[in-house]
């Protein structure tokens, strides 16, 4: 791009995009000058002098870094950004752009961004004799992350803090998140590159190694920083559950000049993490080396408030369950219980549903039997010609006949609905359902003898006779069923 672009600004700042994806970045006056602040490792935030109106600009892509400073600026800075699909495009601060400005072809990988600003006057002293404010971004790629880096700087608007351990904050939240699905289709496999980070320190290379060595906490993960030379360290991450931002090791070289100035090569990290880690050290390099690093305390933040979700999740679970089961949380041997109306029976009468659980499995049988027979008289199907035999059979220990245990018993009721002397008689359930057809309710309390756990026979055939004394009758069936 050779001319230069009209490009709308609000509240003084544009964003340059170097991902076709938007997230969240870190605020504003965390870490860089009055012209570039870094946003995350996709994006960064320029200032303009007008708070909101136009600016020219344009960007320029070049092979490499220039050699100098082409014309008048009054403002130089730089800054680093990961360009996974090789698009960049500037945005206003509410999402629009100027046609020209979007898309534009770069290098994939890492990308310097220097930007460069001028007639950077405020719009309440701009007159219509002034020039326009004009901003010119060159991009280039590299392979390595310094840091942003003021060129030339203005006195014309406040300086303010730099607020490393909150941005280190950011970063390494960024880093251990997972992909999202997008970012997965769309960060290609670029080549690992360098995050290089200088310092003014007491240490030699050996004594910064000795320092740096050890675990760093990361939430439930961990970074191992294994010493493995007297000025050279390994980067692994380790976790326990968690996964890992990264399978591969990468090597931390220190290196410390006559001047003190101690330099940290971190090579071989992912693309997408460069930026995020060279915010990390920027804040380990600055903090004591024996206090917790500033992302920890919203880790554990966030396990406790995790850890406080599940647990409350599991007392609504436990508090639910209680409730399906009477009031009273469930023994085992209900628990594995095969009967599909023990809850049911637990509601009705919990007392009685335990009481059956602990007697022995012959006097769980004859209470089943006994239920049985109950619920047929109810129904007014005890004398019918096949259900009294099978009573009789169960009655005598034996098996019921073969319509009433195959097919789940079709054929035997099929007989008995046919059978003219089969009684047809509505009830009301005791949920207060109406107009139920009892003898299709108290059917089934026979084919309950079918069930090999005596407990579960019990139980089915003592519940669906309740239900089949309808709302009026099944409290006093219940008080009923013998011990």
């Amino acid at each position: 791009m050779d001319s230069f672009v009209r490009q709308f600004v609000d509240y003084c700042q544009y964003q340059v995009r170097s991902a076709p994806y938007w997230r969240t970045g870190m605020g504003i006056y965390l870490v860089g000058d009055n012209l570039l602040h870094v946003s995350s490792p996709t994006e960064c935030t320029g200032f303009a002098a007008t708070h909101t109106g136009w600016i020219e600009m344009r960007v320029v892509t070049c092979d490499g870094p220039p050699n100098e400073f082409a014309g008048k600026w009054d403002a130089i800075s730089e800054t680093t950004l990961w360009c996974p699909r090789g698009v960049l495009s500037v945005h206003s601060m509410m999402g629009s752009t100027t046609d020209e400005l979007a898309e534009l072809p770069v290098a994939p990988g890492l990308i310097r961004v220097r930007a460069h600003a001028r007639n950077l006057i405020h719009e309440s002293l701009r007159t219509d004799e002034d020039p326009p404010e004009q901003h010119e971004l060159l991009v280039w790629p590299v392979t390595e992350e310094v840091g942003p880096r003021t060129l030339r700087a203005t006195g014309a608007r406040r300086r303010w803090e730099q607020k490393p351990a909150k941005a280190a904050e950011y970063a390494m939240l960024d880093v251990i998140r997972p992909y999202d699905t997008y970012e997965e289709r769309d960060d290609p496999a670029l080549p690992r590159v360098t995050v290089v980070r200088r310092r003014i320190s007491p240490f030699s290379a050996a004594e910064a190694t000795r320092v740096l060595e050890g675990r760093l906490p990361v939430g439930d993960r961990e970074v191992h920083l294994i010493r493995i030379a007297d000025d050279t360290l390994e980067w692994r991450w380790a976790a326990a559950a968690a996964l890992l931002p990264d399978d591969e090791p990468s090597i931390v070289r220190i290196n410390a000049g006559n001047d003190g100035e101690l330099t940290i090569r971190h090579e071989g990290v992912i693309g997408r993490h460069a930026i995020m880690l060279g915010l990390i050290w920027d804040h380990l390099l600055e903090k004591a080396p024996d206090s917790l690093p500033a992302w920890e305390p919203v880790l554990r933040a966030r396990a406790a408030e995790e850890a406080e979700r599940i647990e409350a999740g599991r007392r609504l679970r436990a508090e639910q369950e209680t409730k399906s089961w009477g009031g009273t949380p469930p023994t085992e041997r209900l628990q594995k219980l095969l009967s599909g109306n023990a809850k049911a029976l637990a509601r009705l009468d919990r007392p009685l549903l335990d009481r059956l659980a602990v007697l022995p499995a012959g006097r769980q049988r004859e209470i089943a039997v006994w239920a049985a027979r109950r619920a047929m008289r109810a129904a007014g199907l005890e004398q019918i010609g096949s259900i009294a035999e099978a009573l009789e059979a169960a009655e005598a220990g034996g098996q019921l006949p073969a319509a009433f245990t195959e097919n789940y018993g079709q054929a035997a009721y099929l007989r008995v609905w046919e059978d003219p002397a089969t009684p047809h008689t509505v009830i009301t359930l005791p949920d207060g359902t109406p107009n139920f057809h009892q003898q299709s309710v108290a059917f089934p309390a026979l084919l309950s003898l079918v069930l090999k756990d005596p407990l579960a026979a019990a139980v089915d055939a003592v519940y669906t006779a309740a239900i089949a004394h309808g709302k009026d009758g099944y409290a006093a069936f219940l008080a009923e069923v013998p011990g």
